[in-house]
């Protein structure tokens, strides 16, 4: 029995006096988030309980999908699982672990969310199955206003040349991290991703992302020559044994030093919340617009975006009141609401005056108004290429020699997936 189901257990067999949501007992959450999300989500779960009188026990972990794993393996799943990747849950939904929401839900998330976000929800199928509690827009790359000051990169081109120039002059563009256990590589993979979406196109993009276009196609080849050409050792904060070392999350502090440890920042927009943590040594905090700001990933004009999403894996009263609670325009409204949290709704009922800056503000248009939108194709690919996409980006920056290795490796691994086993998302539509 895991540590949340016991707690439940207990906590039922003392309520026998209470109300009727009370007697049900709380409802279990399981998500991803720790530290300043963990409270930051709190709050939602605070809001819920409040208006619903239902109680609820969370537990946080950034190896979500394994904890998830082993309670439906023990028969003990969470009422509510939320994830951040649409392939992990496509596998319990067609285990029969994750359960479809009712009609009623579905036809009001369609009325709050645009057709493509709508799509990923229903993972594949007809139904929905999911909400996306939070979205991020990933095609972003981040920079100091004062200092990155002239002509600004407008193609991958002009982006390359922008950072060797920067490097020959003695300085360093590239702030990188990519330890992120148990999954460190996925920072690495955005870039290949981004690269692909915006040099190939989203058609390209679409079959790689469900598993139609080899990983030794040209299309495919090209983005990690392009990744390593503009992430050159010299490039890199420290150097490539750094970004291997260096948490996804502290790597953009450099940027806020005097002088500036690094230039720039290939990261999703989750990242505004860590910048405007960053404390200074004179005690200031970085402001956005004023302190970064961010240029949009250079090429065709289309953005990658991602969002954790909630399941529902036990048929409950209170799950079910949770994910409508969290589908709401309400619940939707806090997160991001929330001083320097710096959460994003694809939720377009929202409108744009609940961000309280611009920066954020052309963020959450993109995620809800943008015409061409492709989701995280690691996110959506199943566990096994997921995981082999990960370690081959680190041994790739390890050692960029071995790329014709590793590709052929990651086709080894695609060849050896079922055809079902992929979803089929559509992208730039």
């Amino acid at each position: 029995m895991n540590r949340l189901l016991a707690v439940v257990t207990a906590l039922s067999l003392v309520a026998g006096g209470c109300s009727a949501s009370a007697e049900a007992g709380p409802v279990v959450v399981l998500a991803s988030w720790t530290g300043n999300e963990e409270t930051a989500f709190r709050q939602v779960l605070d809001a819920f309980e409040a208006e619903t009188g239902i109680r609820y026990l969370y537990e946080g972990t950034r190896a979500v999908d394994q904890v998830l794993a082993s309670d439906v393996q023990r028969g003990t799943p969470p009422d509510v699982a939320v994830l951040p990747n649409a392939g992990v849950l496509a596998k319990y939904q067609k285990s029969g672990a994750l359960l479809p929401l009712d009609d009623a839900l579905s036809a009001a998330v369609t009325r709050s969310f645009s057709a493509q976000w709508v799509t990923l929800q229903q993972i594949g199928t007809q139904k929905l199955y999911a909400v996306a509690v939070k979205a991020d827009l990933k095609s972003l790359i981040w920079y100091d206003p004062a200092r990155l000051t002239g002509i600004r990169p407008t193609t991958f081109e002009g982006l390359r040349a922008y950072a060797a120039g920067l490097t020959a002059a003695g300085g360093t563009p590239w702030c990188v991290g990519m330890g992120a256990p148990p999954t460190s590589g996925w920072p690495g993979t955005d870039w290949i991703e981004d690269i692909l979406l915006h040099s190939a196109g989203p058609d390209k993009y679409r079959q790689w992302a469900s598993g139609g276009l080899p990983w030794t196609s040209p299309e495919v080849e090209k983005a990690w020559q392009d990744w390593g050409s503009v992430l050159e050792p010299a490039a890199i904060r420290g150097g490539t044994a750094a970004a291997l070392l260096t948490d996804f999350g502290d790597a953009g502090k450099a940027m806020f030093t005097e002088p500036p440890g690094c230039a720039l920042e290939h990261q999703a927009s989750f990242v505004m919340s860590r910048y405007q943590n960053f404390q200074r040594p004179d005690g200031t905090l970085p402001e956005p617009g004023t302190d970064f700001d961010f240029l949009s990933f250079p090429g065709r004009d289309v953005s990658e975006v991602a969002a954790d999403l909630a399941g529902m894996f036990q048929d409950t009263p209170q799950a079910r009141k949770l994910i409508e609670f969290l589908a709401s325009e309400k619940a939707q409204r806090i997160w991001p609401s929330i001083p320097r949290a710096n959460a994003f709704s694809a939720n377009r009922k929202l409108g744009l005056d609940v961000y309280p800056d611009q920066v954020s503000r052309r963020v959450a248009d993109t995620i809800t108004s943008a015409a061409a939108l492709c989701f995280d194709a690691s996110d959506l690919m199943p566990a096994t290429m997921t995981g082999a996409f990960h370690r081959a980006v680190l041994e790739y920056l390890s050692n960029r020699d071995r790329l014709g290795t590793l590709l052929k490796q990651l086709e080894d691994v695609r060849k050896s997936i079922q055809p079902g086993e992929w979803l089929k998302i559509p992208c730039g539509q």
